[in-house]
């Protein structure tokens, strides 16, 4: 889930909003694939339930993804075809966010646009810390005093999604 704690702690309520609003759940069952290698997709993905296994095309395991986990961030920030698979390992949900669409409340707001593209640098960064074994690998005292609050956007997210607000 730090994935997401880290992206959401970096938003604030009106975009967390706007992520609901625009966004569709898709159901995944065991098996299916959310993502091919070299295939363009058009959506960032927050995984809401469930879990994905992240693959070579060669078949070689990079990554298991759970709740709380982002899909598609390195597509969407690079423009770049995926360069893995993702598959639901059980049966799962996603919360699809259409790229234009983002794009799009990008230029009308561009506030969010900053707080998005802040959140993606800061976890891509704790990312490649933790994958090369370089710093800490763990995040800095001003990300830290968000997480109470991203787990708290996270949650009232997933509720909002499922039609009870909180």
């Amino acid at each position: 889930m730090r994935k997401a704690l880290i992206i959401l702690g970096d938003l604030d309520d009106r975009d967390i909003g706007w992520l609901a609003r625009s966004g569709v759940v898709r159901t995944l069952v065991a098996g299916e694939r959310l993502i091919d290698a070299g295939r363009a997709i058009d959506h960032l993905y927050f995984v809401t339930e469930g879990k994905l296994r992240v693959t070579t095309p060669g078949g070689k395991h990079l990554a298991t993804l759970e709740t709380g986990e982002v899909v598609g961030e390195m597509s969407f920030v690079e423009k770049r075809k995926p360069t893995a698979n993702v598959v639901a390992l059980t049966d799962s949900r996603v919360l699809a966010i259409p790229r234009a669409a983002m794009l799009a409340e990008f230029a009308l707001d561009n506030g969010m646009a900053m707080r998005f593209y802040r959140a993606m640098a800061v976890f891509l960064s704790d990312r490649l810390q933790a994958m090369t074994g370089e710093g800490d690998a763990d995040l800095d005292e001003a990300i830290l005093d968000n997480l109470t609050l991203a787990g708290d956007r996270f949650l009232r997210l997933i509720a909002r999604l499922e039609g009870r607000d909180m």
